[in-house]
């Protein structure tokens, strides 16, 4: 089932996808979901599972990491933090708009959580884990996903220079191991959930500290504004 869905992936990712296709965890990882779209209501909807990986390889400037897609109705759409136009902004995304807006001139909070605006500009917005069953948070965890994408970060670490990866919370803290930091910028903060946010996510700054590194190694500023 999950190979039937990579026909919207940037080519530059197949050869990587296929790779791990052939691993036994992705083989169990794919029986998994096959019962659980079957069974369960399941988010995303199974064509929007790779929607991160449009971003392409070569082009991948920022790492984005997220932990579980939302798992409340028509919420995710296989972009870690992101939501579809005319969903409400949850609580983490809002968050991260208030700090964009204290960090980045002229950054206005957008009416809406899209931010597929960022994806075409080399941030890969990557879950850890990228499917969840309706309102079960971690519904997917432990099923092979991280395996997978523990994989992903190691392969954009390891061919492309001068990377910046956010992680935000313990879990997404845990795959500094994963990363050379004499090759990336690694920025760690508190999650932006309301639960964490006041714990030093706010003045992070983040995204300008992001985009002072990008200029500095000769590449294109993100631009945040959405």
């Amino acid at each position: 089932m999950l190979l039937t869905n990579l026909t919207s992936i940037d080519d530059s990712w197949k050869p990587f996808v296929a790779k791990e296709a052939e691993q036994a965890y992705f083989k169990k990882l794919d029986s998994f979901l096959q019962n659980e779209y079957v069974q369960h209501t399941v988010f995303p909807p199974q064509e929007a599972i790779f929607n991160a990986l449009k971003t392409p390889l070569h082009q991948v400037k920022i790492v984005l990491l997220g932990q579980d897609p939302y798992h409340d109705i028509n919420q995710a759409h296989g972009f870690s933090f992101s939501v579809n136009e005319g969903v409400k902004i949850p609580p983490s995304l809002r968050n991260i708009f208030k700090e964009l807006q204290t960090d980045i001139p002229n950054f206005k909070i957008p009416p809406h959580g899209n931010l597929t605006h960022w994806a075409t500009q080399g941030v890969l917005l990557l879950n850890a884990t990228l499917t969840v069953r309706a309102h079960e948070a971690g519904s997917h965890q432990q099923q092979g996903w991280e395996t997978f994408t523990n994989s992903l970060i190691h392969t954009v670490a390891t061919n492309n220079t001068n990377i910046v990866f956010m992680l935000w919370g313990a879990y997404a803290q845990s795959k500094q191991q994963l990363i050379n930091k004499n090759e990336h910028l690694v920025l760690c903060a508190p999650h932006p959930s309301p639960l964490s946010a006041h714990r030093g996510w706010f003045g992070s700054k983040h995204f300008s500290k992001a985009n002072t590194y990008l200029q500095e190694v000769g590449k294109q500023e993100i631009n945040w504004c959405l």
